[in-house]
């Protein structure tokens, strides 16, 4: 009689930086970009890299920034757009964390932050990458069906964080860049600002008087008048 094998279940494993880089370095390259495309390429190393972790909250974000970080450095090898690159980065930054679990919204912010970071790194145009990361956000997020205006605003604060580290000038270019429309979406993005640890303060304005109003004023004028000899 035949014994009967029970099919043993995939453990969760831990993943360490190390095997992350690995596969990274060993799938993110100029020729792969051009032969998957980014969306693709970066969503399918995420996935792999990060397949049966024991914790993948806690390993996607610093996955996601190396994952875009390198997509970058390898589009701007072969002369690649930056800031197209950026936006396609982040779309399958998206489409990972949504497939494999994983805090949207921080691996969003992290992974706009890690795009602008490298950019200066290249001497590229942060304020351009940052607005493109964005793009990138509302699109993917909009397609799977997730919280626009949650992530688009999670973005906004990682590029507005990352450009004040280079300093104040990128930060200030990157705030004016992101204060407009992108994807249809404006308000979140203001409120990125406002939330911003940085943001610059607002004036305080002065405490105003009371003021009576002009018609109690002119009833009182006439009451006087009349009361004259």
């Amino acid at each position: 009689m035949a014994r009967k094998v029970r099919a043993r279940a995939e453990r969760p494993r831990t993943v360490s930086s190390a095997q992350i880089e690995v596969v990274i370095g060993r799938t993110i390259n100029s020729a792969e970009i051009i032969a998957t495309g980014v969306v693709n390429l970066v969503k399918n190393t995420l996935v792999t890299a990060l397949s049966g972790a024991k914790d993948v909250g806690a390993e996607i974000g610093d996955a996601a920034v190396k994952v875009v970080r390198g997509s970058i450095r390898a589009a701007e090898e072969i002369g690649g757009d930056l800031g197209s690159v950026a936006k396609q980065a982040i779309k399958g930054t998206v489409h990972a964390a949504e497939e494999i679990g994983g805090d949207l919204g921080g691996v969003v912010r992290s992974a706009t932050k890690g795009a602008v970071k490298v950019a200066n790194e290249l001497g590229g145009d942060v304020a351009v990458v940052a607005r493109k990361a964005v793009e990138g956000t509302v699109e993917a997020a909009k397609e799977i069906g997730a919280d626009v205006a949650g992530l688009a605003t999670n973005a906004a604060e990682g590029a507005i964080e990352a450009a004040d580290r280079i300093g104040s000038a990128a930060g200030r270019t990157v705030r004016k860049t992101l204060a407009g429309t992108i994807g249809g979406t404006r308000i979140i993005i203001q409120e990125a600002l406002l939330s911003s640890p940085t943001a610059p303060p607002r004036a305080a304005r002065r405490p105003t008087r009371p003021r009576a109003p002009r018609a109690a004023a002119r009833r009182r004028g006439r009451k006087s008048e009349s009361t004259r000899p």
